[in-house]
């Protein structure tokens, strides 16, 4: 409560009693959008005294010709990457239609937020992992076809 207070005082402070570029409040944009398929069915974990997320993987492919721009090498070989991300659902409304919905191979886009953290894993050993927080999921109409 008293850090509200207190950063509502200088929101205020900053926006209309100071000249100073430095104490200006920036804003800025952490936005993420995948188009791709999903790996896995989603699962949905608890930890005691949290809010329960849905997790699930998602692929996305880049595709290119080697070669490309060589006068020499018009027709060049397709190489394809493949590269997959993971979701955690927060929100509790869609939490709970992600679960539900979101299978393994689906076409998705999902809207989100980067966030980086660490972890220890079984062998006692700390791990970094980049997760996208989703705040929307967008379901292709050809997963509605399949269903």
């Amino acid at each position: 409560m008293l850090r509200n207070a207190s950063a509502q005082i200088l929101k205020q402070f900053v926006r209309h009693r100071t000249t100073d570029a430095s104490l200006i409040l920036e804003r800025s944009i952490n936005k993420v959008q995948l188009l791709g398929r999903v790996g896995q069915d989603p699962v949905m974990r608890q930890v005691e005294g949290r809010n329960p997320v849905t997790i699930f993987s998602i692929a996305t492919n880049e595709m290119w010709r080697s070669g490309e721009g060589e006068p020499t090498n018009i027709a060049g070989d397709v190489t394809q990457k493949t590269t997959w991300h993971r979701v955690s659902v927060f929100k509790p409304g869609l939490r709970d239609v992600a679960y539900q919905y979101v299978k393994k191979g689906s076409r998705i886009l999902v809207e989100g937020k980067l966030d980086y953290g660490e972890y220890v894993d079984k062998n006692n050993v700390r791990r970094q992992a980049t997760t996208v927080i989703a705040d929307n999921i967008v379901f292709l109409s050809e997963n509605l076809r399949e269903q």
